[in-house]
């Protein structure tokens, strides 16, 4: 049970919580548990979201696609990770991306049903949930109001930014080049020569169809 505890408290949904709040959750909360093995899908983009799950040990990669499936954004995250909380309210309560495990994976799972009990049990759970959906909601709002990009070089890295779940670590990114030119407003030429300058800045690295990009933040600090 004291494991439990732990596992919670790295999520900002139940901090703030004292040890004897926790203690009673846990006699009356009915919190799932999954082990999956390296490869699984846990879930697929569209999939309704009925419940919170939170990754408390293991990796995952998740691939968000574009409304016309043209191009992909395929990312990795780490324990401990929440995913996509927001997924559970709202007009279209459904996962936006495929979510897979890396490796071996360990969740705690907690039913929308469960959450709003909590919600309405425990004020610091309610004000949490508010806080984690707000800042979500202001974060997303602020990109809108951010200096104009300068350069294509500029252009490429915030529509990385604004693709990515998570604005650092290891992306790769599924297009095709004349797509991208499109997306970024410029030649096909101009983009290639753009990418290949930062492949040879050994910054990203270029194949078929797809750019890898090792380091998010070590493009945003160009």
């Amino acid at each position: 049970m004291f494991q439990l505890y732990d596992h919670l408290l790295r999520f900002q949904l139940f901090q703030g919580l004292s040890r004897n709040e926790l203690m009673q959750m846990a006699g009356t909360t009915k919190f799932g548990f999954m082990k999956e093995p390296a490869g699984r899908t846990i879930v697929k983009a569209d999939d309704p979201c009925r419940q919170l799950l939170f990754l408390v040990g293991g990796q995952l990669s998740l691939t968000t696609r574009s409304a016309d499936g043209a191009y992909s954004l395929t990312e990795q995250v780490a324990a401990p990770w929440q995913l996509q909380p927001e997924a559970l309210f709202g007009h279209q309560p459904r996962f936006s991306g495929t979510w897979v495990t890396d490796n071996v994976c360990h969740f705690i799972t907690l039913s929308k049903d469960e959450v709003l009990r909590l919600a309405d049990q425990f004020l610091i759970v309610r004000l949490n949930l508010l806080n984690m959906l707000s800042t979500l909601a202001q974060k997303r709002e602020a990109r809108q109001w951010r200096r104009a990009p300068l350069t294509l070089q500029e252009r490429f890295v915030r529509f990385l930014l604004h693709h990515a779940l998570y604005p650092a670590g290891a992306k790769q990114l599924h297009i095709l080049m004349t797509r991208l030119a499109q997306e970024l407003g410029d030649s096909r030429l101009d983009v290639s020569r753009m990418l290949n300058q930062l492949q040879d800045e050994q910054k990203l690295q270029l194949r078929r169809g797809r750019i890898i990009v090792p380091s998010l933040e070590k493009l945003i600090n160009l």
